[in-house]
């Protein structure tokens, strides 16, 4: 475990540990905003009251440790933000946030040697029409928490100084899922991971280029190659959600030889009828194999001490 630099499931088992939700669905939904910030969440509030109390009631000191990590800059705050709430492409970042790539990536590369960030690109190459294009790299936060301050409190910050927290919960209630679905995205990964521990992957991540996206790509050290997709939603999975991921593998010349589905709300029956040796699904109940033997040793730093109320 590096406790100065966590991943996503030393992350996830620290939190589970510290809070201990009542169920795997509470897990990943106070996670998704809180995880990494290392102070305690009472995990039976409604979510929004949770937020009321350990970020909006504390803005201004957590506003402060935020600050002290980008030093206040205002076009490393709008590029982030872009991120945020986008797909997380530098271009496309870049453009939303109306500043240039000569602005925007020194402010990128910035954060990452920071810790704030990682600069990720796509887990295999895009196909060899595509090798002149340059494909953007992707916007990852290392923390949870540190997506959530930028996409809904760093730019409601007025509001929020002045008490008002309509536009932060409006904001939240349309674009709540957008959220959680990266963080659950990079935790099937880890799940994916722990499923194949006597096949180890050697290469894993998502995959994109400039006509299509696939969540979940990984490369087994026998070589097999593993598509997935994942649904963070409160609807199941049907099957028209595996044959576009098999379309958009053809799209990509990637030759898969084991699709992967994970969704929070389970599988149409047609789906789970399906299940094959190329076919395998993951529903949330699978994601308690990420917490399983929990010990204090999971335990890791978060930004700072708590500040007190008032």
């Amino acid at each position: 475990m590096n406790s100065q630099n966590p991943d996503i499931l030393e992350q996830f088992r620290s939190f589970y540990y510290q809070n201990r939700p009542e169920n795997l669905e509470s897990a990943m939904e106070f996670f998704t905003i809180f995880g990494g910030l290392g102070w305690e969440v009472d995990t039976k509030l409604p979510v929004f009251d949770a937020i009321e109390k350990v970020i909006l009631k504390k803005y201004k000191p957590l506003r402060n440790i935020i600050s002290d990590m980008t030093l206040g800059e205002t076009t490393t705050h709008a590029v982030l933000t872009a991120a945020a709430l986008g797909d997380g492409r530098t271009h496309s970042s870049f453009k939303r946030a109306r500043i240039s790539g000569s602005q925007g990536f020194p402010a990128l590369n910035d954060m990452a040697e920071r810790g704030l960030i990682a600069l990720e690109t796509s887990a295999l190459r895009p196909p060899d029409r595509m090798a002149e294009e340059r494909v953007s790299e992707k916007v990852y936060f290392k923390r949870p928490f540190y997506q959530f301050w930028f996409g809904f409190i760093s730019p409601l910050f007025q509001g929020i100084q002045e008490g008002d927290y309509k536009e932060v919960k409006e904001r939240f209630v349309n674009r709540q899922s957008d959220l959680s679905s990266v963080v659950f995205e990079k935790l099937s990964l880890e799940l994916l991971k722990k499923s194949y521990k006597d096949d180890t992957m050697v290469k894993m991540g998502s995959y994109w280029d400039k006509e299509t996206s696939i969540d979940i790509i990984a490369r087994t050290k026998s070589g097999k190659i593993i598509a997935g997709s994942c649904k963070y939603s409160s609807a199941k999975m049907k099957k028209n959600e595996l044959l576009q991921l098999q379309e958009k593998c053809a799209k990509a010349e990637i030759d898969v030889d084991l699709f992967v589905l994970f969704s929070k709300s389970g599988f149409s029956n047609e789906l789970k009828a399906s299940k094959s040796e190329t076919l395998r699904l993951f529903s949330l109940k699978n994601f308690k194999a990420l917490v399983e033997d929990l010990h204090a040793r999971e335990m890791i730093g978060g930004l700072k001490k708590e500040p007190y109320e008032g």
